[in-house]
């Protein structure tokens, strides 16, 4: 704990010390606020949308098991393939498998958080097999070789510049190229692997349960390409992703499109309800769908963190976030950052490791304010913090502090005996290392406020 505690503490600092960083946040996030503000209106009554929303996923959440069961057997009727998978380890062996059976030597990827979770791409690297990440966002990152820093803008901390850059040292183009031109050569470049590819992997947006159906929503139309060429589409997804009904997706593709991205709707909206039929001439001939668990029953078991499953993977919260803005995404070393992040976590990972990652928010409430399903984040955040301690997983030192403060706060005559002087060289001695250096400390009044205002009254009564 104390490893993954302290790592996070020192990049946090070096992070938010770090002013061109700051800028790029700023600026990418600022734009992000702009495009939601324009995007929402949209919606005549946009808190009602999200009450409706998160109506829908409490419901299917509570009954999780049954719509699964039925998204299994509609899809399972249709020519799919339902794989169940208890943890990271049996979805990877489950790919691994079909790989072996399909003889794969490349696969080609489009965006997946949940591929991220399971460290998909180091695994099939290993089995000497090429991976292509085919977003234009998560091809930058493969090949910074980097994780993705936000969940729905994966580079969004590189500027025009650092692309180029990168694509000149990696790809061998020319330097200096424009956002278009980059962009261009990205398309040249993929456009062969997905007709190369002997195997199509994506994440899923939503799972439908009444049409056993797969829905995913993107703007660069690579999902598409990915399961179009390829003989074989692996879809991985969280359990958690369920919609009782395909009509439900009027009303989440455009919350989800004007909280990720500002969009009415995202450019390509698809469903897949298995592999194509004999009378069709595009589609994969076989179809995986991968469910997996992998935590996320120890949440559905928390009646306190349930509510977190309802997350639609928007973005949103981290957008808003005042420490995701200043220590950015990588800070967190985990795969969800942000607040969400920072609330499912420590359940996925276990609250030892990354409990101090629900310490990492101001609790100003933003995060439950944008969130387009009616997340309370701020509040489950300090539910982990109870649970955290309940677990004793705090400091001796930490205890002793939260001691003194305690029996310092219930007496008056305590706080009135230190100073001024007397506060700021125990804020010196005590908190100076936390604080950090290039913060001014803070200047304590000579008397505290009881005392000023007895003497104030004195001279009154005079």
């Amino acid at each position: 704990m104390r490893t993954i505690q302290g790592k996070f503490h020192r990049e946090s600092q070096s992070k938010a010390e770090d002013l061109e960083h700051r800028r790029m946040m700023n600026h990418a996030l600022n734009q992000s606020e702009i495009a939601f503000q324009n995007g929402k209106q949209q919606f005549q009554n946009l808190d009602k949308a999200k009450e409706d929303a998160q109506s829908v996923k409490e419901k299917a959440t509570i009954h999780l098991d049954r719509y699964l069961l039925e998204f299994e057997d509609r899809f399972t009727k249709n020519g799919g393939k339902v794989i169940w998978a208890r943890d990271g380890k049996e979805a990877l062996e489950a790919v691994w498998k079909i790989c072996a059976e399909k003889k794969a030597k490349k696969i080609v990827k489009s965006k997946s958080m949940v591929t991220e979770e399971i460290h998909l791409n180091a695994f099939l690297q290993k089995k000497d097999i090429e991976v292509i990440e085919t977003d234009l966002g998560e091809y930058i990152q493969q090949l910074s070789e980097e994780p993705p820093y936000h969940i729905v803008a994966p580079s969004i901390h590189k500027s025009k510049e650092e692309v180029a850059q990168l694509f000149h040292e990696k790809l061998g183009v020319r330097p200096h190229l424009g956002p278009e031109e980059l962009t261009m050569v990205a398309r040249r470049q993929l456009r062969t692997e997905f007709q190369e590819a002997d195997i199509g992997i994506t994440g899923v947006n939503f799972l439908l349960s009444d049409i056993g159906g797969v829905a995913i929503t993107e703007n660069e139309g690579n999902a598409r390409m990915v399961t179009a060429f390829p003989n074989t589409h692996i879809a991985i997804t969280g359990i958690e992703k369920v919609l009782p009904s395909a009509k439900d997706l009027e009303l989440f593709w455009p919350l989800l499109a004007t909280h990720g991205s500002g969009q009415k709707v995202t450019v390509y909206n698809s469903i897949f309800t298995g592999p194509k039929h004999r009378n069709e001439t595009d589609g994969p001939e076989d179809m995986y769908v991968i469910l997996l668990d992998n935590g996320r029953t120890n949440i559905l078991s928390d009646p306190e963190m349930r509510e977190s499953l309802h997350c639609i993977r928007c973005g949103a919260c981290l957008n808003v976030c005042p420490v995701y803005k200043n220590i950015g995404g990588h800070t967190y070393n985990t795969v969800y950052g942000g607040p969400i992040g920072s609330v499912i976590t420590p359940h996925l990972s276990g609250m030892k490791e990354y409990g101090h990652l629900s310490h990492a928010s101001s609790l100003c409430g933003a995060c439950t304010e944008v969130c387009p399903v009616k997340i309370n984040l701020h509040e489950l955040l300090l539910k982990n913090r109870r649970k955290s301690v309940e677990q004793k997983n705090t400091f001796r030192l930490e205890k002793f502090s939260w001691y003194i403060w305690k029996r310092s706060m219930l007496s008056r005559r305590m706080l009135n005996t230190a100073n001024g002087n007397t506060k700021e060289r125990m804020f010196r001695y005590l908190f100076k290392k936390s604080w950090g250096e290039n913060r001014a400390i803070p200047t304590f009044p000579k008397k505290s406020f009881n005392e000023q205002w007895k003497e104030r009254n004195s001279k009154i009564e005079k």
